[in-house]
C-alpha cells in the first residue's frame, strides 16, 4: 500500500525561503503548498485542509497572526511560526494566539524537519492510548491517572503527585513536545484570574521535577523555554 504524503502549507512571502522549505520538505517525501500573502494563506488552509501550516509573521497583507486566529477557528491543524521575530514578546504573542511551535529564523533544514514530525506525532497520537513514557524514566497513565518512575531494572514505583501537579503534568502531557506558554499553563491549570501568578507555577515546576527527573536542575524531560513556558519532550 502506497503512503499518503503529508500536505504541508507554507505561508511565506520570501521566494528563497520557500525554496528551501520545498527542497527540504520534498526530500522528505511531504506534498508542499505555497502562499505568499496572508490572505492567500487563510484560502488555501480551508480550501485544501494541510496537515500542518507553516507561517511567517512578517507577511505584505497583514501580520501572520491573523493566519492563525482565522484558522483555529475551525480547526486544530499544527501550526509552525518560522519567524526573523526572535524577541520573547513575538514568540509568547504566537503561541498564545495558536500557534503551536516557534522557530527564529535562520535555522537549518534538520531542526525544521524534527520540529515537523514532532508536531505531526503530536496530531496522530491524540486518539492512542493515553499512556506517555518520558524515555526509559517515567511512565503516566492520564487514564489511571498514575505516574511510575523506573530506575535500573527495577518493575517501578508509583509517584505520589498532588491533584495540582498532575493536572500541571497531565496538561503537559497532552501538549507533549510543544511550548505551552506561561499564560497558557496558568489558565488550563489554576483557572481564569490565575495568568500572572507565576509564582505558582514555578513552584509547581520544581517540584515535578524533583519528583520525576533523576537530575533536577539538569531536567532531561520538563524543559524550559526561557521567558515563554515550558515543553515536555519524551525522548532524552
Amino acid at each position: 500500500m502506497t503512503e499518503i504524503a503529508a500536505v504541508v502549507l507554507v505561508v511565506e512571502d520570501e521566494a528563497q525561503m520557500r525554496t528551501f522549505v520545498r527542497i527540504a520538505l520534498e526530500s522528505h517525501g511531504f506534498q508542499m503548498l505555497e502562499a505568499p500573502t496572508a490572505s492567500e494563506g487563510i484560502r488555501q488552509a480551508r480550501t485544501y485542509s494541510p496537515d500542518l501550516v507553516l507561517l511567517d509573521l512578517g507577511l505584505p497583507d497583514a501580520d501572520g497572526s491573523i493566519v492563525t486566529r482565522r484558522i483555529r477557528e475551525y480547526s486544530r491543524v499544527p501550526i509552525l511560526v518560522i519567524s526573523a521575530r526572535g524577541n520573547e514578546e513575538s514568540k509568547v504573542k504566537a503561541l498564545d494566539e495558536g500557534a503551536n511551535d516557534y522557530l527564529t529564523k535562520p535555522f537549518g533544514s534538520a531542526e525544521l524537519m524534527a520540529r515537523i514530525r514532532v508536531a505531526l506525532r503530536n496530531v496522530t497520537s491524540r486518539d492512542a492510548p493515553s499512556v506517555v513514557r518520558l524515555g526509559d524514566d517515567v511512565e503516566i497513565d492520564l487514564v489511571r491517572r498514575s505516574v511510575t518512575l523506573r530506575t535500573g531494572t527495577s518493575a517501578g514505583e508509583e509517584v505520589h503527585l498532588t491533584p495540582m501537579e498532575f493536572k500541571l503534568l497531565a496538561t503537559l502531557v497532552r501538549n507533549v513536545g510543544t511550548v505551552q506558554t506561561h499564560h497558557q499553563l496558568l489558565e488550563e491549570v489554576w483557572g481564569p484570574g490565575h495568568e500572572n501568578q507565576m509564582q505558582y507555577l514555578r513552584v509547581y515546576m520544581t517540584q515535578l521535577r524533583h519528583k520525576l527527573e533523576r537530575e533536577p536542575a539538569r531536567p532531561r524531560y520538563l524543559l524550559t523555554e526561557t521567558g515563554i513556558g515550558y515543553r515536555l519532550r519524551t525522548e532524552a
